[in-house]
């Protein structure tokens, strides 16, 4: 099969470029020997990938396609679609990290050959890792790591996640295949498989509802350590892989969408030793593992699901603490979990918070609190996992070995750590938050009062009505000497800072005479003659680095975002660096500092690197903010504008005048900073005004 049988969209060969998406545009109307379309609509065409690489270097372009993007073309334009070459691409690296030398005996010739050979070398590999088809009992190599007789449950194992693809289908995916063998040889072989998902993952944002990292994290820290482990609606993994691994361990995965079972399978296969048990399918309605007693389950279930199995699942033995009415998905799986769970065990789900409150569910609660399964319910942040609006809630759960006496439920609220604007929350101080709350709670079976914070209750205080499990409903508020101490410092904050704004406003502006007529240059220009380096953010993860987004930007506050989860390197923010924002319309650039340097390049960001000897950071992050400037090199589409960073224009002038510049331009960067910071300030200000006479804490007079 030729490497000229993948395809790629225009905003791929924008990426292979280094370009935007209107730069792609451009060339196809400007030259008549620009590649024809191949394949796609007429909206959204795309191109043969040998022929946009051939173009591009002739063009000179692109000097040679990185081995990462080769390979993500090849991936993302298969002709049986990315998700089918993720899979194939996912067990070969499978076979090269547990039999290098059979992956290079049957590499070697031609692709037909690649394809004939490859099944029964994959078999060799998916069979003792995943285990056999439904019905047949296996010796325990099944699992991951074992070599003892199979404990599956229930005496039977489900049907794998992972089936070996036969000769045919494996043809198409040959030179995707070496390629991304060849990528493992420089990255690993789990490195290159978590680099292909993320960027599938961050390419098809509405079709994935994803775990954040620190969330998975959190959940996993909470369940604590643990042999068998399980998740029933296992997304992409992100809980399972969270996971503190052990030599015995054990993970069983399922998911209703055949495509996130698999890749999910592979996922944990490559990450680690443990067991690995996944399986396809409607997990309430057709549970691959009914006899599983689980040591740990994490959860993140489908909320708001009306089609759950309500009709057929009515003498379910799973409902031990009742029927879910149809309208509480969410109470059917705490109560599958709790199913799954041996005695003693724990169980994490993420939950809407609507499902602490709705009268629907309220008497299932009340049994959950009453015979101590509900041990907890924390509130996160906004913005903590999608839905990014609403502050969902974790319910920490734990299958009673026996009744308690006198049970106690904590409550825990952490919405004060919601990061400003779009950012995430203060996950460090969420964590802190809830596993010392937590922890202190599970250790005494109660917990002292923290104001504003945690609380433990009596299940009695809630078993009214309601059975309103909200946190924010059962927590006092801060201490008032605190509240009142903090409203005094913003205020002195705020004083100084409208000092500072009034000493800091720019002189009267005096009129150019004549007015300068400047020769131009633009940044593609000086990006070719290697006066700046021009990178585009968001390709890449880095779970421990801060990262600046768009709206950082645009806003002036600190790094607030998290890029998808990948082991591609991300784009690392220097001192003097410009970074500009291509998404709405607006003049910003922004000069990295001391205190920004190192974090991560988010998405819709493009950063400008310039040579000191050349360019002065701050003349060029001030004439990029002209609106002429950004009027000209703008497209507009129906509904968002962009901004072609290489038409932006520049004037060529002596670095000495252009410090000039920059001087002046650094000023009114300082008077901006500090209308923000004043303009916040008073926000908080008034709004903890609002608050401390509202709820008493603060004397009208």
């Amino acid at each position: 099969m030729q490497d000229n049988a993948t395809e790629v969209t225009a905003a791929g060969i924008a990426r292979l470029a280094g370009v935007g998406r209107a730069a792609v545009s451009n060339w196809r109307r400007r030259h008549a020997d620009f590649p024809k379309p191949v394949g796609g609509t007429e909206t959204s065409p795309s191109f043969a990938l040998a022929e946009v690489e051939a173009w591009l270097r002739d063009q000179g372009k692109l000097a040679e396609v990185p081995l990462r993007e080769r390979v993500w073309q090849q991936l993302a334009g298969h002709p049986e679609g990315p998700v089918t070459a993720l899979t194939h691409a996912g067990c070969v690296l499978l076979l090269i990290h547990d039999r290098p030398t059979v992956w290079l005996d049957v590499s070697a010739g031609s692709d037909e050959r690649l394809a004939e050979l490859l099944p029964g070398a994959l078999g060799e590999v998916l069979m003792p890792r995943f285990g056999a088809a439904s019905g047949v009992n296996t010796p325990r190599a099944g699992v991951v790591g074992g070599s003892d007789a199979v404990n599956t449950p229930g005496g039977v194992n489900p049907d794998p996640a992972v089936h070996t693809p036969t000769a045919p289908a494996l043809l198409s995916s040959g030179p995707l295949l070496r390629g991304a063998a060849e990528l493992a040889a420089e990255a690993g072989a789990r490195q290159t498989f978590e680099f292909l998902l993320g960027r599938h993952l961050d390419a098809n944002p509405r079709q994935y509802t994803l775990t954040p990292a620190d969330l998975a994290g959190l959940m996993a820290d909470l369940a604590g350590p643990a042999r068998t482990v399980l998740d029933p609606a296992c997304g992409t993994g992100a809980l399972l892989r969270a996971v503190t691994p052990r030599a015995d361990q054990e993970l069983y995965a399922q998911d209703s969408a055949p495509e996130l079972a698999a890749l999910t399978a592979l996922r944990l296969a490559l990450h680690t030793r443990a067991g690995v048990r996944g399986a396809a399918g409607d997990t309430l309605r057709a549970d691959a593992f009914p006899e599983l007693r689980a040591d740990a389950v994490l959860c993140h279930p489908p909320f708001n699901e009306r089609n759950w199995g309500h009709d057929e699942l009515a003498y379910d033995p799973r409902w031990e603490y009742g029927f879910p009415a149809r309208t509480e998905s969410e109470l059917a799986w705490v109560q599958h979990a709790l199913a799954r769970l041996k005695d003693g065990g724990t169980a994490v789900l993420l939950m809407p918070p609507a499902a602490a409150s709705r009268r629907s569910g309220r008497r299932i609660r009340a049994d959950l609190l009453r015979r101590g399964a509900l041990r907890a319910v924390a509130a996160l942040p906004v913005g903590a996992a999608p839905p990014y609006n609403i502050p969902l809630h974790l319910w920490v759960l734990r299958r009673p070995e026996k009744a308690p006496a006198q049970p106690e439920v904590l409550l825990v609220d952490t919405g004060q750590f919601a990061g400003e604007g779009r950012g995430g929350p203060d996950w460090r101080a969420v964590r802190e938050a809830v596993l010392d709350a937590w922890r202190g709670f599970d250790g005494a079976g109660t917990l002292e009062e923290r104001p504003g914070l945690a609380r433990s209750l009596p299940v009695i205080e809630l078993l009214d009505d309601d059975v309103d499990l909200a946190p924010a409903r059962h927590l006092p508020p801060p201490a008032a000497a605190e509240g009142t101490g903090a409203l005094t410092a913003v205020r002195d904050h705020l004083g100084a800072t409208l000092r500072l704004t009034a000493d800091l406003t720019p002189p009267a502006a005096e009129a150019a005479h004549p007015v300068p007529r400047w020769p131009l240059t633009t940044i593609g220009e000086l990006a070719r003659g290697g006066a700046l380096v021009m990178r585009a953010g968001g390709n890449g993860g880095h779970t421990r680095v801060p990262v600046l987004t768009d709206h950082d930007v645009l806003a002036g506050t600190a790094p607030s975002g998290t890029l998808p989860e990948s082991d591609e390197e991300a784009v690392l923010a220097e001192p003097g660096d410009v970074v500009v924002p291509v998404l709405g319309g607006g003049s910003m650039a922004r000069v990295i500092d001391d205190a920004t340097g190192g974090a991560a390049l988010g998405r819709n960001l493009v950063l400008l690197r310039p040579d000191p000897t050349a360019l002065d950071p701050w003349f060029l992050a001030g004439f990029l903010r002209g609106t002429a400037n950004n009027r000209q090199a703008s497209s507009y589409a129906s509904t968002a504008t962009r901004l072609d960073v290489r038409r932006l224009q520049l004037p060529r002038l002596p670095l000495d005048e252009q410090r000039r510049y920059g001087a002046r331009f650094r000023a009114l960067d300082e008077f901006e900073r500090a209308l923000r910071r004043a303009g916040r300030l008073g926000e908080q200000l008034v709004r903890g005004m609002y608050d401390g006479l509202t709820d008493g804490t603060v004397a009208p007079d």
